[in-house]
C-alpha cells in the first residue's frame, strides 16, 4: 500500500528511444509543474481491496506501512471504504511508502521507492479468494511461507497478478504459478516470464496454463484483453473482449490494469462465469482512467452493471 502525489506536467516531450517511450524534460532548471493531488492508501494491492468492497464483497487488506501521519491517513481511507485494516501492520520507526507521480498527458512514470519492511503472514484464516499482488525486491521468503500456507489451505482460491519484482523471480514463484486459479499479466509480461518472442494470445495463455494456473488473462492495452480456462478434457476455452468504450478521453491511466484484474476476481468471486468476468473487468478499466489516481472511479456492482446493461453493440464476446 503507498501514497501516490501526483505531479501534473506541462514542460515536458515524449521520445522514442529503442521502441520505448521516453519523458523529457530540462535539466539543471526550474521546471514549473500545474498542480499536485496527494492519492491516498492505494497500490495494487489496496486498490483490489477497494475494488472488492465497492463490488460488495467482504474485503481485508494484507500490507505493511509506517507508523507515521500518512499511514493513520491510509488506515483512514480504508475504513471509508469498508475495508477492514486488521491485517495491516504499522512498523515502528519506519516510513509508509510515498511515491511520485510525474504526471504528463494521460501518462505517467512513477518514481517508486519500497521501505524494507519485515515480512509476515498474520493470520488470516481461510479466506474464499486470497488476491495476490506487488511485492517489494525483499520479499521472497514471504511468498514461500504463504505458499505453504496455500499448501495447508486447499479451498482457498489464489488469484495472482504479478508485479515487477515477481516478475523478474519468476523461476522461484513456480509454487504459486502451479497453485493459481488465476493468473494475470499483459502480453510484454508474459513474454518475460515464459521467455518468448510468441505474441499471440492463445499461444501465450497456453503456455502458462503449462505453469499451472487453472485461468489465464492476458492484457493488451487499447487492443482489449483475453481469458482462458482449461476444461476437464484439458482442452483450451479462450475468449477475446475488446475496451469498453471510453466517454471521453482517458485523464489518467494510472491503475487502469488493477481495475480488471480485482474487477474479474470479483465477479468469478460473486459466481458469474469466466466469459462473464471478462465483460465485466473492462468496464471498470474505463472507469478508472477517467479519474486522477486509481480509485475514485472504481465503480459499485449496480454502476457495473447498468454499463454492461447499455453497451454499444461491437462490446461483446469474440470466442478464439
Amino acid at each position: 500500500m503507498v501514497t501516490d502525489a501526483f505531479i501534473r506536467l506541462s514542460v515536458a516531450e515524449e521520445h522514442m528511444h529503442k521502441h520505448a517511450p521516453e519523458l523529457c524534460m530540462p535539466f539543471a532548471t526550474k521546471i514549473p509543474y500545474e498542480f499536485v493531488k496527494e492519492i491516498v492508501a492505494v497500490g495494487n494491492c489496496a486498490n483490489a481491496a477497494v475494488a472488492a468492497a465497492r463490488l460488495g464483497l467482504s474485503s481485508a487488506l494484507v500490507s505493511n506501512q509506517g507508523d507515521d501521519e500518512i499511514g493513520k491517513k491510509q488506515r483512514e481511507v480504508l475504513k471509508q471504504e469498508n475495508v477492514s485494516a486488521d491485517f495491516v501492520i504499522d512498523h515502528r520507526d519506519m516510513k509508509t511508502n510515498y511515491h511520485y507521480v510525474l504526471w504528463y498527458k494521460d501518462d505517467r512514470t512513477i518514481l517508486v521507492k519500497h521501505e524494507d519492511y519485515p515480512y509476515v503472514l498474520p493470520e488470516i484464516g481461510e479466506p474464499k479468494w486470497l488476491y495476490l499482488t506487488s511485492l517489494g525486491p525483499t520479499s521472497l521468503e514471504f511468498h514461500h511461507i504463504l505458499n505453504s500456507y496455500l499448501i495447508n489451505h486447499n479451498s482457498v482460491n489464489l488469484a495472482f497478478q504479478p508485479g515487477t519484482f515477481q516478475i523478474k523471480m519468476s523461476k522461484e514463484l513456480m509454487g504459486l504459478y502451479k497453485r493459481s486459479k488465476i493468473f494475470f499479466c499483459n502480453i510484454e509480461e508474459a513474454q518475460i516470464i515464459l521467455e518468448t518472442k510468441e505474441d499471440e494470445p492463445k499461444k501465450l495463455m497456453s503456455k502458462l496454463h503449462e505453469l499451472g494456473p487453472e485461468i489465464v488473462c492476458l492484457t493488451d492495452g487499447p487492443n482489449g484483453a483475453f481469458a482462458s480456462t482449461l476444461l476437464g478434457t484439458g482442452t483450451q476455452e479462450a475468449w477475446s473482449m475488446p475496451t469498453y468504450p471510453d466517454e471521453k478521453p482517458p485523464y489518467d491511466r494510472t491503475g487502469a490494469g488493477d481495475a480488471f484484474a480485482s474487477t474479474f476476481t470479483c465477479a468469478l468471486a460473486l459466481g458469474k462465469s469466466v466469459s462473464e468476468a471478462l465483460a465485466w473487468a473492462p468496464i471498470n478499466s474505463m472507469s478508472v482512467v477517467q479519474y486522477v489516481g486509481a480509485r475514485e472511479g472504481l465503480l459499485t456492482r449496480d454502476n457495473l452493471e447498468s454499463y454492461l446493461a447499455s453497451a454499444p453493440d461491437n462490446y461483446k464476446l469474440r470466442r478464439l
